[in-house]
């Protein structure tokens, strides 16, 4: 059972880099009349998803592990598309499709890790699902 949950936080570590990497990318390329709102916005996302990469890398590491971390790695274990935008709505959506995922890929870790009593993954995936859950509703609610 522990190594459905290191392929389910290895899944989770790829899933969310490949998030922060449209966000930030987003953040550099909106352009439009919401662009100053837009370009906060997306860089408040990348900035908290970016804070969770090393912590859902130090859970790996607890369970004895090594985290990947070559981009080939992320591009395997990954199940989040990369998505292109060249307008503000369509980010928008691209980056609360890629949240879905990840709050879905969230969910299934949470699960194993309960089931394992490992309650300091539980407790730190459980703050990342609130959060995610919170980037949902704000991209949600852009998109009308």
């Amino acid at each position: 059972m522990e190594i459905k949950l290191i392929k389910s936080l290895e899944r989770l570590l790829a899933n969310v880099f490949n998030e922060y990497l449209h966000a930030h990318g987003f953040h550099w390329n909106v352009v439009g009349s919401d662009f100053a709102q837009l370009h906060k916005f997306f860089q408040k996302i990348y900035e908290d998803v970016y804070e969770s990469v090393d912590p859902i890398a130090e859970n790996l590491r607890k369970l004895n592990v090594s985290a990947p971390f070559h981009l080939s790695q992320f591009t395997e274990l990954k199940d989040t598309p990369e998505l292109n935008s060249d307008n503000a709505m369509g980010m928008i959506s691209a980056l609360y499709s890629l949240n879905a995922n990840v709050i879905a890929n969230l969910n299934e870790v949470f699960k194993l890790a309960n089931t394992l009593d490992e309650q300091g993954i539980c407790n730190f995936i459980a703050g990342r699902i609130e959060m995610h859950q919170k980037w949902s509703w704000q991209l949600r609610s852009f998109k009308g």
